[in-house]
């Protein structure tokens, strides 16, 4: 059987960016993703606990915060004959930015002394994330001890473990911890040990402080849950560069994606923006420090583009597709970046900022104007014969689909490319002309008119109903007609005119594609359609909630109230850590089927709270406006 990308819905996750610990509920690291990772390594691939005598009977696991989990288990071999259980082991484990620390903790309820000898025994294989993505393990790691302690390095990464009350002892690459104690009658015992890494090679660091996001609650108790929980797993994603600490952005998730992803962070950031600016303006400013320069094939880079992922090394992924370290094969994070400076400004992000970020704009917008043929559209096709071959937020190979099934050859001009380079050529309007420069902003207002003069006539796809706009144009200007959740990204851009918005929000409660749980990627009744296909099918909670942001901008609040219902009903099944995507099975079959590679949290997932905050408790908290509206002063802040 060849290699495959392990399985993560059974697992338990902490998280504190950029570590992240995941186990089995047991709290064993054993197989699969299983491991503590530091900066994309694996630091810790091996952990079982055994205590001599007993079995350890795990009976829960509360995960306290998003940074720290209690594991219970009982000792009922070291117990009497009675009916109640009294020696249990809590175990309390607690994620840094650079480590973690365990707590071991056996309580006695007996009247007699008893007798613990308990051991721990790890190992380490200094794998990196995408090699784990890909079903490889690392090689096993010479262990070495000095004064007690135990540590192990290579590649760059050097970890340091330090027991506290326990005995360590290597033999090669296997490390054991014993703990031999006696717990007094009626008493507890403790001891612990701790973890630390350092990654020589890290791109990314931990901030130097969290922007605290309190999300407000709505007084709808499952929403309010999904909130609480948003906010703290938001808190323990958030990054920053090795030399711009004060710069917080968001991972992408946990565990592929534990780094800087253009797409992903500016759209999380985008629907955070109600919150507070600080996300917002650390997103910016990191994007343009890392903003294309030159013309690169292999890398996807050209001059003004908005980097798609940040990685320490080549991210080898399926069919022979190999990334590099910095890679901006992305055709959408460009126009984002411009939405999401103008929305911040919109916000209230202060004018010396976003001044400073003026370069980066005309920069970005040539990067837009060169991309886009005077009498076509925003597309991409991969140059390099190894890099993604599909560029928009859809990137599996066969996410772009006809409606019977067959895929559809590039380049590829995605119908929501279109409209976030439409509604980005009108942000540059208003900043354009906001900061004094109106010769620009005219071309831009021009530039957007012709643009949607001509979306409507090469994408929409006619039928008696009504017709819908098309997922995509193949290499040939042909509209690719199936039916998809792409089209709620169009609703509130400008690039659509009422009727269309109108029969835009009609497509996306219908049952085709809303599942009660959230937008499906794909219409159940397509050719291609999986309800636990990656892009074809499936439910990602962020697309359902750009689709309930448009319906608020576009003025469907009844249909955005109804979409943002079936993303709390899919939150709820998932115990309000909505991840990554699941299945798009109907609601009335039961509870949302997860999708087993799925990362949680996900930063854009978790930020699609706020958006159904938005669409449920409208009276005090509103999503962003449409693009038009200049704040009432322009002056330094």
């Amino acid at each position: 059987m060849a290699m495959a990308q392990p399985f993560l819905h059974d697992s338990e996750v902490v998280l504190r960016a950029p570590a992240q610990l995941w186990a089995r509920p047991d709290g064993a690291i054993v197989d699969g993703v299983d491991g503590l990772y530091v900066s994309d390594v694996r630091v810790l691939s091996h952990l079982e606990l055994a205590v001599a005598g007993t079995p350890v009977e795990h009976i829960r696991a509360d995960r306290a915060r998003a940074d720290r989990i209690r594991l219970t288990g009982l000792l009922r071999g070291l117990d009497d004959d009675g009916a109640d259980p009294r020696v249990r082991l809590d175990r309390d484990r607690r994620v840094t930015a650079d480590g973690m620390t365990e707590t071991l903790r056996v309580v006695s309820g007996r009247d007699v002394p008893v007798e613990i000898d308990l051991t721990l025994t790890l190992g380490a294989d200094l794998a990196t994330m995408p090699a784990v993505k890909s079903g490889r393990s690392g090689e096993p790691q010479a262990v070495a001890l000095h004064d007690g302690a135990a540590s192990w390095s290579g590649a760059g990464v050097r970890a340091a473990l330090t027991p506290h009350g326990l005995d360590a002892a290597a033999d090669g690459a296997v490390l054991r911890l014993r703990w031999r104690t006696t717990v007094p009658p009626r008493g507890v015992a403790t001891a612990s040990w701790t973890l630390r890494a350092q990654d020589d090679a890290a791109v990314v660091r931990a901030p130097e402080d969290r922007v605290l996001l309190p999300l407000p609650p709505s007084g709808l108790p499952d929403l309010d849950r999904w909130l609480e929980t948003a906010s703290a797993d938001l808190e323990s994603l958030q990054l920053a560069l090795p030399d711009a600490p004060d710069a917080v952005f968001l991972a992408a998730g946990a565990p592929w994606f534990f780094t800087l992803f253009g797409r992903d962070s500016l759209w999380a950031a985008r629907m955070l923006l109600p919150t507070g600016l600080d996300i917002a303006a650390g997103t910016l400013t990191v994007l343009a420090r890392l903003q294309g320069e030159t013309t690169d094939p292999e890398t996807g880079e050209r001059p003004g583009g908005i980097l798609h992922e940040l990685r320490r090394d080549v991210n080898p992924l399926h069919h022979g597709m190999v990334l590099p370290p910095r890679y901006y094969g992305t055709i959408d994070a460009t126009p984002l970046w411009i939405l999401l400076l103008h929305d911040a400004w919109r916000a209230g992000l202060d004018d010396r900022t976003v001044r400073a970020l003026l370069p980066n704009l005309r920069r970005a917008l040539g990067w837009l104007d060169q991309a886009v043929p005077a009498d076509g559209f925003l597309a991409y096709q991969d140059e390099s014969g190894h890099g993604l071959v599909n560029q928009g937020w859809k990137d599996s190979g066969d996410s772009i689909r006809w409606s019977d099934g067959r895929l559809a050859t590039g380049p590829i001009a995605l119908c929501e490319v279109q409209a976030y380079a439409h509604e980005a050529a009108l942000a540059a309007v208003v900043l354009l002309s906001a900061f004094g420069a109106d010769d620009e902003a005219a071309s831009w207002a021009a530039w957007a008119a012709a643009l949607k003069a001509r979306f409507r006539d090469a994408f929409w796809i006619d039928d008696p109903e009504g017709g819908h706009p098309a997922v995509a144009l193949d290499a040939h200007g042909a509209a690719v007609d199936s039916l998809t959740s792409n089209i709620g990204h169009l609703l509130g851009s400008g690039l659509l005119d009422t009727a269309d918005e109108a029969r835009v929000a009609a497509l996306l409660v219908e049952p085709r594609l809303d599942s009660g749980d959230g937008l499906r990627t794909l219409a159940s009744d397509s050719g291609g359609y999986w309800p636990l296909s990656y892009h074809c099918g499936s439910v990602w909670a962020h697309d359902t909630a750009i689709a309930v942001h448009g319906l608020l901008r576009s003025g469907h609040a009844p249909e955005a109230a109804e979409l943002a219902r079936g993303l709390v009903r899919a939150a709820a099944a998932f115990g309000f850590r909505m991840p990554e995507l699941y299945g798009g099975d109907p609601a009335a079959s039961g509870a949302p089927v997860p999708y087993p590679a799925a990362c949680r949290p996900q930063a854009w997932s978790a930020a699609a709270a706020l958006v159904a905050r938005s669409a449920l408790a409208p009276d005090s908290f509103h999503p962003t406006a449409p693009v038009g509206t200049v704040p009432a002063s322009t002056t330094d802040q």
